[in-house]
């Protein structure tokens, strides 16, 4: 699961049972003032019940009906009772039931109680203790006038669904604006993510300072590993150039006693010493351009064409490619993604294999498709059969006892790490090298 659904989830649940409770506590409260105001009006009522009490032959009596038919219909949820001997005086509307006396409250307060009603439902009563005048007989009885509690809960309901359809669209809102909010709050995240891309392309760059402080951190720290790894790949150049300075030496006396042994007449061993003395050479060389590429960066770029030439003037001074003829056919605006003395290097031994096989003419050409530039190398030799073409970019591989074997396949390694690659094909006549290389804009 997504960081942005996580959040967005929990947030969704934060809102709804906020938004729940606050619906329950909307409904107490309603509830609660709705009683508040029954309580109010049930004390008025009964205030209008009392002025209407009346003495005839000794015994309390109703001088009038209330005026409101609430009290006259029977069962209709609205009744009164006064508690007096001997017989207690009640309104119509309780019709046969009598309402249990409750503990009758300090003289001139008001008591509100909950009790059982006509038809077994709950009734919300307001009890009065009341001293009557004195031409009322001037005793003490208890006042009580109730209406059905089950209205007030039926307003609580009718509030709370009221209420429903607007604290949805409140949620579905929250809920939006939370969404809209984790949105902007994670847009650092995806440009993080695209800045970690552009490092992939060119470890030069850094990730910078113009982030949150809550990403700053983080950028800090992947700033530091990249300067480290930077300082490491240095320190692997610096290394593998000492490592070639050193063994110069070494190399330079051997061929010294190659030469000697020439001298003497020993010329099989010194062929030998010699080839040894030029593979390390090539091996130490292929290092060195290892360590170079790693420590490049990947914002390196070199003119095709006159890469090309260099190489090619180069090679018509050497007895194999002097012999031969060279059609270039290389547009002067490709440039690749590439360093010059990688791409002169790869080069070579391409071009220098080529020389060393045809007959006639080596030909160059090269065209731009898309981001690749396709470079291709064909010669008028003999070609290489099917079979062996894939070998061929092997280390140590040779069709004849000419060369190392190491040309190829550095050739291929240089390539294949700046995101290019080299095939070989049947040129007819000869083999048709094709080189594809990352185009630099």
């Amino acid at each position: 699961m997504s960081l942005r659904l996580r959040l967005v989830l929990a947030g969704a649940f934060a809102i709804a049972l906020a938004l729940g409770m606050s619906v329950l506590g909307l409904g107490a409260l309603f509830g609660t003032h709705v009683e508040r105001r029954a309580t109010a009006e049930l004390s008025a009522q009964l205030d209008r019940v009392l002025s209407q009490l009346d003495q005839v032959e000794g015994q309390l009596v109703m001088a009038q009906q209330s005026g409101d038919v609430r009290y006259d219909l029977p069962y209709s949820g609205y009744y009164w009772q006064i508690n007096v001997a001997p017989e207690n005086l009640r309104s119509r509307s309780l019709w046969d039931t009598v309402l249990p006396p409750p503990p009758p409250p300090p003289a001139g307060e008001i008591g509100v109680v909950r009790m059982a009603g006509p038809l077994d439902r709950t009734l919300l009563v307001v009890v009065r203790a009341v001293v009557l005048p004195q031409r009322l007989g001037g005793v003490q009885v208890t006042a009580m006038i109730g209406v059905d509690a089950g209205e007030m809960v039926a307003a609580r309901r009718a509030f709370v669904a009221d209420l429903a359809p607007y604290i949805a669209v409140l949620g579905l809102v929250l809920i939006a604006a939370g969404w809209m909010q984790i949105t902007l709050g994670l847009r650092p995240l995806k440009r993080l993510s695209a800045r970690v891309a552009d490092l992939r392309r060119d470890p030069v760059q850094r990730m910078g300072t113009d982030w949150p402080d809550e990403v700053a951190a983080l950028t800090h720290e992947m700033d530091g590993l990249l300067d480290a790894r930077a300082t490491d790949l240095e320190r692997a150049r610096l290394r593998a150039g000492d490592l070639a300075h050193g063994l110069k030496t070494p190399l330079q006396a051997l061929m010294g006693e190659a030469e000697r042994l020439r001298a003497l007449g020993q010329t099989p061993a010194a062929a030998g010493i010699e080839e040894v003395v030029g593979t390390m050479r090539r091996t130490v060389d292929r290092e060195l351009s290892r360590a170079r590429r790693q420590a490049a960066p990947a914002s390196a770029f070199s003119n095709l064409a006159r890469t090309v030439a260099g190489v090619v003037s180069v090679l018509r001074k050497t007895p194999e490619g002097g012999a031969i003829a060279w059609h270039v056919d290389i547009p002067e605006t490709i440039v690749v993604a590439l360093e010059k003395g990688d791409l002169a290097e790869a080069l070579g031994a391409v071009f220098e294999n080529a020389a060393r096989h045809a007959k006639t003419a080596v030909t160059v050409r090269a065209a731009v498709l898309r981001d690749q530039v396709k470079l291709e190398i064909l010669d008028d030799g003999d070609g290489i059969p099917a079979g062996q073409r894939d070998a061929m970019l092997a280390r140590f591989a040779r069709l004849d006892q000419r060369g190392s074997g190491m040309g190829l396949a550095i050739t291929s390694e240089i390539i294949r790490a700046a995101g290019g690659d080299i095939t070989l094909a049947d040129a007819q006549p000869g083999l048709c090298v094709t080189v594809s290389l990352p185009r630099q804009p």
